[in-house]
């Protein structure tokens, strides 16, 4: 590998692919797994807030500026229809470019992806790869549009399978505005109403329990991705956890985190490999295997491995 190249931190490639070939790996996607294709939540909110006039400091926070839309119309789903208008402006990755990571995920024979992601570009990549995915979302809240809404877990027999795999989105589809989460008081619900086992239906719990998970497009830094990611381990029996987790993350730290008035550039490093150092340790007691670097770079090496071992 290049001096170039990002720093595995060791990551063992040879069981990912192995389970790959198992069926055991379970990618879990993030914003950052969509690349170009739309904009990170962040962009989002600062957009909003300079068209909605939002009068406070923290403008790259997609959940405080979508609770401040939604108090502000006095209409919880008028941010959600708002983001439903802006997400219908961007085409989805043209399933040509078979080096975007969800035509390099679609190509890998597994029956169930993970993912916060409102947005249906990897169901269209799977469909472009020949296969026949099944879409399916959390019930995180009791509203009644979702209690008369039929799921694929209603049918006893449904199983994925690498042909017909399950998306299954924990933050809501883009197709319906209520099961977005959102805004922050849509967050604290969903965090609250995950305690209740029964909204995490159990081939998921099965899935996350038993499976080398990837998380890819998250960062480190993110609150809502450690509370989500320890949320959720906490819906099953830690004994039944994957020792070899391994967890993909996308950007390195947020643009000038480090930095400040008077600050040179040999102490803005020294703050990035201190909060570098905290974060590998922080993860390392979750059993998480950090990979520095973007999606589309983990992917793509994912790819190669995969092909060089006989993948197809």
């Amino acid at each position: 590998m290049s001096a170039a190249a990002p720093d595995t931190n060791g990551v063992d490639w040879e069981s990912i692919v192995r389970r790959i070939k198992r069926g055991t790996c379970t990618p879990f996607l993030g914003a950052g797994a969509s690349g170009d294709a739309i904009p990170l939540g962040s962009q989002i909110a600062q957009g909003w807030a300079d068209e909605y006039g939002y009068p406070f400091a923290d403008r790259w926070d997609l959940a405080q500026v979508a609770q401040f839309l939604a108090v502000v119309k006095n209409d919880s789903v008028w941010p959600k229809e708002e983001i439903q208008e802006l997400f219908g402006g961007y085409a989805p990755p043209d399933p040509s470019q078979s080096d975007h990571p969800y035509s390099i995920l679609a190509q890998l024979p597994l029956p169930i992806y993970l993912t916060t992601n409102y947005d249906d570009f990897l169901a269209r990549a799977l469909r472009a790869n020949g296969k026949d995915p099944v879409e399916e979302f959390c019930r995180w809240t009791s509203r009644p549009s979702f209690a008369h809404r039929p799921e694929v877990f209603d049918e006893p027999t449904f199983m994925p399978t690498a042909q017909s795999p399950l998306v299954y989105h924990l933050h809501g589809r883009i197709d319906l505005a209520e099961s977005l989460v959102l805004t922050e008081d849509d967050y604290v619900d969903f965090l609250v109403n995950m305690a209740r086992a029964e909204i995490v239906p159990p081939l998921i719990s099965a899935t996350l329990a038993e499976n080398m998970l990837l998380f890819i497009g998250y960062r480190l830094a993110d609150w809502s991705f450690r509370v989500l990611y320890r949320g959720l381990m906490k819906t099953i029996d830690a004994s039944g956890q994957r020792l070899n987790l391994t967890v993909q993350i996308a950007p390195q730290d947020v643009p000038g985190a480090f930095a400040a008035e008077g600050t040179g550039e040999a102490e803005v490093a020294a703050k990035r490999a201190a909060a570098r150092r905290y974060l590998e340790s922080y993860f390392q007691k979750m059993r998480v295997e950090v990979y520095w670097g973007t999606a589309q770079a983990f992917l793509a090496e994912l790819s190669e491995r995969w092909a060089a071992a006989g993948g197809s």
